[in-house]
């Protein structure tokens, strides 16, 4: 599919997106089963320690799994997730996820995702499986 069309799709997937937009979420890359995305951490995601609670995190690299999944105008969702956190993340923060395909089926994805801030130190690695179904987001 050409690049043009992937973008379509994602803008589309996204225009509904409230959880995302909330996030702050911005794509910077996008292709048929890969994607980097990037968000600000703010005062609100801090949880009773001062650090960004898991489920920030943990949402934003499932955005990724959904935006690189889905590139292929085949509605996917997520069949089964798996996050290792492995720094702390502080507010104002800004994070970059790169998600890439592991193996693609006609029925099923398999998907990593790196999580990483902006002085380039792991915060978490991802893993994403998603069912690939048989409906399109977009009409061809």
């Amino acid at each position: 599919m050409p690049s043009s069309s992937v973008k379509a799709v994602i803008n589309h997937l996204l225009k509904n997106d409230r959880f995302s937009s909330w996030l702050g979420i911005e794509v910077l890359e996008v292709s048929e089963g890969s994607c980097k995305i990037s968000m600000t951490i703010r005062d609100e995601m801090m949880n009773g320690f001062n650090i960004a609670h898991g489920g920030i995190a943990f949402a934003f690299a499932d955005s990724a799994l959904a935006i690189a999944s889905n590139g292929y105008n085949k509605l996917s969702v997520a069949l089964e997730t798996s996050m290792t956190f492995t720094s702390p993340v502080k507010s104002g923060d800004i994070l970059m996820a790169s998600a890439d395909e592991i193996s693609l089926t006609n029925k099923i994805g398999v998907y990593q995702i790196l999580i990483t801030n902006q002085d380039e130190v792991t915060i978490g690695f991802f893993k994403g499986t998603v069912y690939r179904t048989t409906k399109t987001l977009l009409e061809s």
